[in-house]
């Protein structure tokens, strides 16, 4: 068997998660209309869809471009009667005319260049017998880029609904409308059997029937007549996988947030303690900053105190330097020579004031 290695585009049985829902819901919703039918898978893939059909159908032959994928497919799911699988372009089937009842087409449209998606749905219209339909899906470009701001590399036209509609009409004018997403949903059904389906829409202002928003994708039962049309198709299909992959995503994802959530509240705590400490150290440091500003007032105080000191010292200094030389004066032979007279002088000078 050859292995094919997923290439984020062409999907594969063992992918999990939402790309699984879209791809398995295709072909399970498509099944309904392939019982007892020859069925052409085209752009088959890997196969799975294929053999899905295959179960159910008188036939199903899938088709596709590449060679490996063809090989994969035949050595995994082809029986080489009821479920075939053969090389060629969706633009130049290698089957003969009016040889399905059923065509189904999933996601290949868009990888065509637009001048290229009418010769492929001519050729759709030239395998397909009288009465029979095609099952084909599209990107709704709206939501699934522009909303997005997407562009996935491998598309080469991707359709807005109007488009779509246009240029399936050129081969298949009768047409039925379905849309796919992927969303939340809680479920409530029955044990036994049931054909009623209801959707509701609601909060805490009320509850209203479900208008549904446009899907993600288009899936679009066509038809050359209404006459050709079936008779009826679901109102709402739903799909989940055996392993219930995106439930488990969910729950994972929950756990995870309230892990996160746990961190964060320990993270709140940690950082509310070290507030605690930086208001504490804040605290001090107010405490030592007005410390510090008293001793700078006293130092301030000392040093007014050392500069009088220091002034009344020098001064004293200049008064005993000053006394000091009148002693030296003093006691010279200059001053002894001159003490009488200066006594004398005095003398007089007192004399003089008494008489």
């Amino acid at each position: 068997m050859t292995d094919l290695t997923f290439t984020g585009e062409r999907f594969l049985p063992g992918c999990a998660g939402e790309i699984a829902y879209e791809h398995w819901h295709r072909y399970a919703f498509a099944q309904r209309f392939v019982a007892d039918r020859r069925v052409l898978d085209a752009a088959c893939g890997e196969g799975y869809g294929t053999s899905l059909l295959g179960a159910v159908a008188t036939s199903a032959i899938g088709v596709d471009i590449d060679a490996a994928t063809i090989a994969h497919a035949s050595a995994r799911y082809g029986d080489g009667t009821r479920i075939r699988f053969v090389e060629g372009s969706c633009m130049r089937l290698p089957l003969p005319d009016a040889s399905f009842d059923v065509i189904v087409s999933f996601e290949t449209i868009e990888h065509l260049a637009a001048a290229d998606q009418p010769p492929m749905l001519a050729e759709f219209a030239r395998v397909l017998a009288p009465e029979g339909i095609v099952v084909i899906s599209s990107p709704n470009k709206r939501v699934y880029s522009d909303e997005r701001g997407y562009a996935n590399e491998f598309h080469l036209h991707e359709l807005y609904r109007d488009d779509f509609a246009r240029l399936l009409a050129l081969a298949f004018p009768a047409q039925r409308w379905h849309h796919q997403r992927v969303a939340c949903w809680s479920g409530i059904w029955a044990e036994s059997s049931g054909t009623d389906a209801e959707a509701w829409l609601g909060d805490a202002g009320g509850i209203a029937p479900y208008q549904a928003a446009e899907g993600t994708y288009f899936v679009v039962v066509a038809a050359r007549s209404p006459e050709a049309l079936p008779p009826s198709t679901p109102h709402i299909s739903l799909f989940t996988d055996a392993e219930d992959s995106e439930g488990k995503r969910a729950e994972v994802n929950a756990r995870e947030v309230l892990r996160l959530d746990r961190l964060l509240k320990q993270s709140d705590a940690e950082l509310e303690r070290q507030a605690g400490r930086i208001r504490q150290q804040d605290a001090l440091l107010d405490e030592h900053v007005r410390s510090i500003s008293d001793k700078d007032r006293q130092l301030g105080d000392r040093a007014q105190a050392i500069t009088a000191l220091e002034s009344e010292i020098a001064r004293l200094h200049a008064t005993v330097t000053a006394k000091e030389r009148i002693i030296s004066y003093r006691r010279s032979f200059r001053w002894w020579l001159q003490l009488p007279w200066v006594r004398l002088r005095l003398w007089l000078a007192k004399r003089s004031r008494t008489t």
